[in-house]
């Protein structure tokens, strides 16, 4: 018998595929969405081998607006339903907001916010009607201060956050959880495609995307509302909440150039 299933957005690489073999350890069959179709079918053969768990790909592109509502009919006329939900799928851009293409930034919007609050809407009510489930929202250390050179995606964590913390407090009594994972800078190829790779932030450091995974996964078994891994994180969170936000607007421009 499975611990249930567990639906995992953005599984095809980063943190959302790190976290694919830490639900399917515990026993998880496994929902994988992502728009690569062909890197989906190789981590659910590896998943299969290993762990001998029931896994379903579902190639969708949540950026479009249609994605979510085919998702949920998908699932529907499998028969799945969904005890985990891992809103894991986002992206970047930088640049100044006046420059960066305008049709990228709304596919972010979509991505990191549209398609995260319809399918928590669309797959929330039958476990809260179960009386059990989880969502996992994976966010970022980006949520807690404005980003100048990467607004707008500053902008969509930062709706994660607070989106993740109402509804964890809304949830309490159901037996449904809620975890917020707010990683930092992640060696993924969301630097590379975001075009960041030259910012100083990430002379900072960088941590192991697994190693964000078993932090957050940890967090998610535990019932934390927000997980933010590596003391190097958890510090500049803390002091963000002591600065005027004039500052660190100026200190994130610095860094993100």
């Amino acid at each position: 018998m499975t611990a249930g299933t567990a639906l995992i957005t953005g599984a095809s690489s980063g943190i959302g595929r790190e976290l694919a073999p830490l639900f399917a350890r515990d026993g998880y069959g496994l929902v994988l969405v992502a728009r690569r179709g062909e890197r989906l079918n190789e981590l659910r053969n590896e998943l299969v081998a290993v762990h001998r768990i029931d896994v379903t790909v579902l190639p969708f592109d949540l950026s479009d607006p249609a994605s979510p509502a085919a998702i949920e009919r998908e699932l529907r006329d499998r028969g799945i339903d969904i005890d985990v939900l891992v809103n894991n799928a986002g992206f970047g851009a930088a640049g100044r907001f006046a420059e960066v293409d305008l049709e990228r930034q709304i596919r972010m919007i979509a991505v990191n916010i549209s398609s995260l609050t319809e399918l928590t809407r669309r797959l929330l009510p039958p476990m809260i009607e179960r009386g059990r489930g989880g969502i996992l929202n994976v966010g970022s250390t980006a949520a807690f201060q404005a980003g100048p050179m990467m607004a707008v995606y500053y902008a969509t964590k930062a709706y994660v956050q607070s989106f993740s913390e109402a509804l964890f407090e809304e949830l309490k009594g159901t037996g449904v959880t809620l975890t917020c994972l707010a990683p930092g800078p992640t060696a993924t190829g969301f630097q590379r495609e975001a075009g960041i790779e030259r910012f100083r932030l990430l002379k900072l450091g960088t941590m192991d995307a697994a190693a964000v995974a078993r932090v957050g996964y940890s967090g998610f078994r535990d019932g934390a509302v927000t997980v933010i891994p590596g003391l190097m994180n958890k510090l500049g969170v803390t002091s963000v909440k002591f600065l005027p936000r004039a500052v660190t607007r100026r200190i994130v421009r610095y860094l993100q150039s």
